[in-house]
């Protein structure tokens, strides 16, 4: 009988542990639970941005570091212009544009929910080869060498040898900057050469003594020399304090406001690290 007893208290000994060993499971359940929650609200899927080559190397870089955060998430970065980022954005054909230039009043009217978000600044420099002894340029000048007036360096103080210029297709920001604001939307005669990006833009000046064009400050190096224009130097500062006047914001864009991996990667553009890339690439923070 004893022995019985003893059996039988074992036994229930063994179910309430068991029994006790079931609710530690549920809490270890519980904590997987919440574990996979997480798992699921992890970023992934892909994004897609296309347009300005100006802005092109923030949004690689912004990108390249963006995945390492979110190692499920794809991004696709491609330029074309800032031309082709408005209409790739406005016809959902890409989920952010980019853009060197303000969005024009036609490119509103046809896509009315487009959204800009400054990331950046910068200014545009007229550049020429380094052996070139001009040092400076004033609008008057730069008007009439692109409208083929001037077509001597001489006339500059320069060699006696002919100016060649180089300009940017019409989907170009850094043309429209240019256009405006260093030519007072004056003419560009048929005869410049026409170059389809900043980096083409600063091979042409660099392999070219007599050559004259116009580039994103953040391009600048040792290839090129940004002309003073206008009194001013082509720097960062100039461009913060207002003494160089062809400036603008790199933007990027989006058709309404953004949402899901857009605006997680926008949010990550403008935080103090995405601006530290601004930073990096040559161009002036907006924040």
């Amino acid at each position: 009988m004893k022995k019985f007893i003893g059996i039988l208290f074992g036994v229930l000994l063994i179910t309430s542990f068991v029994g006790f060993s079931g609710c530690i499971g549920g809490d270890s359940n519980n904590t997987t639970t919440t574990t996979t929650t997480t798992t699921t609200n992890e970023l992934s899927g892909t994004l897609k941005i296309e347009g300005s080559t100006t802005v092109l190397p923030i949004a690689k870089e912004a990108a390249k570091q963006f995945m390492i955060k979110n190692p499920k998430v794809k991004v696709e970065v491609s330029g074309g212009g800032s031309g082709v980022g408005v209409k790739a954005a406005g016809q959902g054909l890409a989920d952010i544009g980019m853009a060197s230039r303000e969005i024009k009043s036609a490119e509103k009217e046809t896509y009315p929910e487009l959204i800009t978000h400054p990331v950046g600044l910068d200014g545009v420099a007229i550049v020429v080869n380094p052996a070139n002894p001009v040092k400076s340029i004033t609008k008057e000048q730069i008007k009439k060498i692109y409208a083929g007036e001037i077509t001597n360096w001489k006339e500059l103080g320069g060699n006696d040898a002919q100016i060649n210029v180089y300009t940017r297709d019409e989907e170009s920001g850094t043309r429209e900057v240019f256009f405006e604001k260093a030519l007072d939307k004056s003419k560009i005669f048929e005869r410049a050469t026409v170059v389809t990006s900043n980096g083409n833009m600063k091979s042409a000046v660099k392999g070219d003594e007599n050559a004259i064009g116009y580039l994103s400050i953040g391009y600048i190096d040792n290839n090129v020399k940004g002309l003073e224009f206008e009194g001013a130097l082509p720097t960062e500062e100039n461009v913060k304090n207002g003494k160089y006047k062809v400036s603008r914001n790199l933007n990027m864009i989006t058709n309404g406001e953004p949402k899901g991996l857009a605006k997680e990667y926008l949010d990550f553009v403008l935080s103090p690290e995405g601006q530290e890339i601004v930073k990096k690439e040559g161009y002036m923070p907006i924040k």
